[in-house]
């Protein structure tokens, strides 16, 4: 999913010829369930040879949620409970439909599991190009109405989508091929290592719970560790987010992941009393009375240019970020399709970004790091 912190700022089905039987909790002996440090939007459970995922967040502000039956190949599954997917693990062939999804397949040592993916040119990942290029994952079309004869001939072991609200079509329309749908609700969530814990999701599908938790806890690891690191630091700069789309400014809201983010760097995010984990609109004027005179410029929207930004908008030359250069974006670090990396890969790397943030506001701190996903603007 291609969705910028900035701009405006995934199934359920009964199986058919795949449906191994339904179960309820009592039939597969005691639960246990797998306490999860940063992620709101799912749940694990154990029970006696078999698993559950419950997804209890699918969209902002969900009344309901959806549980998928995990079982290992081969096996019978119990009675009596109805469940929303019922997917034999580990899956050998996949269909994901956000770029946030790549990263998690690719540090699980599965991306050769990927033969589909909608709109081929938002991925960034060389790894995955590469397959692309090779004939190996198929197009799909778009996202919102997936190519439903293509992913039948691929007949993949599940399908792992998202949805931003409820009333999914490309959902129902998969929904009658009998493949299993899973939603993945990664992008709900509103904390940086809340995001990144979601490769347990996949970890569960392939089998690679132990080494899903281990990269977790590298990337936690390593964000804490940039996280004290800069609040070594004295001061905290104030720093302006977003840019102008027609006449509206978007930047983050206080709640957001990309303000906590500045925070974490030991930053002052001008707006990080409001509350909210979205976009704030506001009008030129509101943003130039408060974030004119702000020490840093982070992520002014698509623009990679200084002189472009003045042309799109001569007010903001009028900022003194701007009249100093420390405007810095990460939409300069795109594949060779055009797909911006930041979008698939931060939300699973916040350690990165929190590093590239400290050397941003705090470069003392990081003297010999480099910019992983940012630049700053000439």
């Amino acid at each position: 999913m291609r969705i910028p912190i900035l701009l405006i700022l995934f199934v359920l089905v009964s199986i058919s010829c795949k449906d191994p039987k339904r179960t309820s909790s009592s039939e597969a002996g005691a639960v246990h369930t797998k306490e999860l440090k940063h992620a709101k939007g799912f749940r694990i459970a154990y029970m006696d040879g078999y698993k559950t995922i419950t997804i209890t967040n699918p969209w902002p502000g969900a009344k309901e949620e959806f549980t998928y039956l995990l079982i290992e190949k081969g096996t019978n599954a119990p009675t009596s409970k109805q469940y929303d997917a019922v997917i034999e693990v580990p899956v050998r062939s996949v269909v994901v439909t956000s770029t946030t999804h790549i990263p998690s397949l690719e540090m699980l040592d599965v991306s050769s599991a990927l033969v589909g993916f909608p709109n081929l040119d938002y991925i960034s990942s060389q790894t995955t190009r590469n397959r692309i290029d090779a004939g190996a994952i198929k197009e799909l079309g778009k996202n919102e109405a997936i190519n439903t004869e293509v992913l039948i001939d691929l007949n993949p072991d599940a399908v792992v989508t998202f949805a931003v609200e409820g009333g999914n079509k490309t959902v129902d329309a998969i929904k009658k091929t009998g493949i299993p749908v899973l939603y993945n609700a990664d992008w709900t969530e509103t904390t940086p290592l809340g995001k990144a814990e979601w490769i347990k999701f996949f970890g569960l599908l392939f089998g690679k719970e132990k080494k899903a938790d281990s990269i977790f806890k590298e990337i936690e690891f390593n964000y804490q560790t940039a996280k004290e690191l800069a609040a070594s630091a004295g001061r905290k700069p104030t720093v302006l987010s977003g840019a102008m789309y027609q006449d509206v400014w978007y930047l983050p809201q206080g709640d957001s992941w990309a303000a906590q983010l500045i925070e974490d760097a030991h930053g002052e995010y001008l707006w990080h009393a409001t509350e909210g984990t979205g976009s704030i609109s506001l009008n030129l004027e509101a943003v130039l009375e408060k974030g004119q005179h702000a020490d840093f410029w982070i992520g002014p929207g698509q623009f990679t240019g200084l002189q472009q930004m003045q042309e799109s908008h001569p007010v903001y030359a009028e900022f003194e970020a701007f009249q100093q250069k420390n405007v810095f974006s990460f939409t300069t670090n795109k594949g060779v399709t055009g797909g911006v990396l930041y979008y698939e890969l931060a939300p699973n790397r916040p350690d990165l970004v929190l590093q590239d943030m400290i050397k941003i506001l705090h470069p003392h701190l990081l003297p010999e790091y480099e910019f992983f996903f940012f630049s700053k603007l000439e």
